[in-house]
């Protein structure tokens, strides 16, 4: 009867975790039970036989450009989602960029995630078979001016539910119109540690934005900035985004003080120092910004679809890099 009982709990558990979405912690509330012990529950689910998992991989790739890629910006790792007839990009790019972090995660490791729609359907494409030893942080403050659900907060969060690890929040928002109110976020020990955590990651994962499309835009337009300082920003010529850090064509670093001094994240400096930034985007529009990021070496790893892929290629051949006019 005792070992009928057990079957039965594994049963629910590998029920709530596998068809219903649910978490971990959420099967530890209802079953009375602790969170590693439903770790070991689903473990032994599998192992019982209860649970059957079939990897059915319907993301075909391109290789000749993840070759290309990686041959003319230096990545670590590349990987291509083709188009896919019923699926969106953003679906497809989830789905490769989701597996290639369970694929390489390690217990022990800190990973930090900025934020964005890329990342947001990345996080909610993670089924993780196992609990994750890792702790999850943020690279970027909140954003107020974008839909709650891309933050990081929100981000963090999430995965570390699915992965069953531990998270640590940057309680601070991302942009800040005072720069007194800078000073004093940073001053707080909870931020600066935050802050701290996030610049010895082992692995970021990043989305890619392009100066004046979605949220991107949506970020410059939440700084107010004056007349002669969105004038003095826009001669720079910025490309794109990490983490509201901008950047021009050949990924160096835009130097406006207005922009980048009301920015509560880690910068493109720290990024360099984290051993692998894994940049995850999808869309033609987003062309200018993997340009700046691939050629300032910002991305270790890039997974993306074909149509960012083909555009950044393209971009890439037709427009000059530093030093290299009238070559």
């Amino acid at each position: 009867m005792v070992a009928e009982r057990v079957r039965e709990d594994l049963v629910k558990a590998a029920r709530m975790y596998f068809l219903d979405g649910a978490s971990q912690q959420e099967i530890a509330s209802v079953l009375g039970t602790s969170r590693s012990n439903v770790s070991r529950m689903l473990a032994a689910a599998r192992e019982q036989g209860i649970v059957e998992i079939r990897i059915i991989d319907g993301t075909e790739r391109r290789d000749t450009l993840e070759a290309e890629l990686k041959q003319r910006f230096g990545l670590h790792d590349c990987q291509v989602a083709a188009h896919t007839p019923g699926s969106t990009p953003a679906q497809t790019v989830s789905k490769l960029s989701s597996q290639w972090l369970l694929d390489n995660i390690q217990d022990g490791q800190r990973l930090a995630l900025s934020w964005g729609t890329a990342l947001q359907a990345m996080v909610w494409s993670v089924t993780a078979s196992r609990q994750y030893d890792v702790e999850v942080v943020q690279l970027v403050g909140g954003l107020s001016a974008v839909d709650a659900g891309v933050t990081g907060q929100e981000l963090v969060r999430e995965l570390a539910t699915r992965l069953g690890a531990r998270y640590r929040y940057l309680h601070a928002p991302a942009l800040v119109a005072n720069l007194g109110a800078v000073e004093a976020f940073l001053s707080e020990r909870s931020v600066s540690s935050a802050l701290d955590a996030a610049k010895s990651a082992d692995i970021a994962f990043v989305g890619v934005g392009t100066y004046g499309d979605s949220s991107s835009a949506a970020i410059i337009d939440a700084m107010a900035l004056s007349p002669a300082d969105r004038a003095e920003l826009d001669a720079m010529s910025p490309a794109g985004d990490i983490c509201a850090r901008y950047y021009d064509i050949n990924g160096a670093p835009v130097a406006s003080r207005a922009v980048h001094d009301h920015v509560i994240a880690v910068d493109l400096d720290d990024l360099r120092r984290v051993p692998m930034v894994v940049g995850v985007t999808s869309g033609r529009v987003k062309a200018p910004g993997l340009v700046g990021a691939l050629r300032g070496g910002h991305l270790d790893v890039l997974i993306c679809d074909e149509a960012a892929a083909r555009a950044a290629l393209a971009l890439d051949a037709a427009t000059p890099r530093l030093g290299t006019e009238g070559m």
